[in-house]
């Protein structure tokens, strides 16, 4: 299977993420959802990790706290945030708040370690914050300035920043550490973290009561939102390059639109198609 296949079935996998996540909240907590995802993931990650490097690869003291931090902002917080938002959220207006990730970290990476924009790049993230306005406002963005949003976009803002604050840490503290063992690691804190939230959250009611369609959907995020999708992810960047693959995750909001609506029924509205292409098109300029 070509680079190319792998990544546009990998951004379809992360698109996906936004129905199963969905469905799975309709059934159990949010902290209980993330803890099985992410018990699942690392269960899946630490074989393959053990045996592309030959053991768990030891971690320096600065490694070990960068990746404590990496769990607690891209695992425990994210899928809380995350989770919680898809609660009250369209699984198609999440994927698309969702998509402003590289904007937002674009922006704090000029705030807090000086890198430059040029002109195209600059374009790209007014139109992407633009448009995520739009998607997040429904079409009336003076309702963001009055500070009237519902409780379900701005946990999936939550799930922005906590992404924002996962992947500086991981650029400015992380070094001599592979992708595959920062991201094993971090699903190991961040399901360690989870567990005692999900506990008191009624974790083991959940399990006892969980049906097929949910513990599916759980599946499908474990395997391939998170691992399988994680695997193939950076097999691209490895092989083409991170900008080139980089260029993929344009397809995820529109993945996660198309299956909310296939899937989900969920109705289109213009707010979330014209949002959705300022979203995406400043994605493009600023990613290229």
């Amino acid at each position: 299977m070509g680079n190319y296949i792998r990544l546009t079935l990998t951004a379809i996998f992360w698109g996906g993420t936004f129905v199963a996540g969905r469905l799975v909240v309709r059934e159990v907590e949010p902290y209980t959802a993330a803890f099985i995802r992410f018990f699942i993931a690392t269960l899946l990650l630490l074989p393959l990790l053990v045996q592309q490097e030959g053991r768990l690869p030891p971690l320096s003291r600065r490694q070990l706290g960068a990746v404590i931090l990496l769990g607690l902002s891209g695992v425990f917080a994210y899928n809380f945030f995350f989770f919680s938002g898809l609660k009250t959220v369209e699984a198609g207006r999440a994927a698309l708040i969702i998509a402003s990730n590289p904007v937002f970290i674009a922006i704090f990476s000029y705030l807090f370690f000086g890198e430059r924009f040029n002109t195209r790049r600059l374009i790209g993230i007014l139109l992407s914050v633009i448009g995520a306005m739009v998607v997040i406002s429904r079409g009336e963005p003076l309702v963001l300035l009055q500070g009237d949003l519902g409780r379900g976009e701005l946990f999936l803002l939550g799930c922005v920043f906590s992404w924002v604050a996962y992947t500086l840490i991981g650029k400015k503290v992380l070094t001599g550490i592979r992708p595959l063992t920062a991201v094993t690691y971090s699903c190991m804190v961040g399901t360690v973290a989870l567990f005692v939230p999900a506990l008191h959250g009624g974790l083991i009611g959940d399990l006892a009561d969980i049906d097929f369609v949910t513990a599916f959907n759980i599946v499908y995020l474990a395997f391939f939102g998170t691992a399988l999708g994680f695997v193939w992810f950076y097999r691209g960047v490895s092989e083409i390059g991170p900008t080139r693959a980089g260029l993929f995750i344009n397809l995820v909001p529109v993945s996660g639109v198309a299956l909310g609506i296939l899937i989900l029924g969920e109705a289109p509205s213009l707010s979330l198609f014209g949002g959705g292409f300022l979203v995406i098109s400043g994605l493009v300029l600023t990613n290229r």
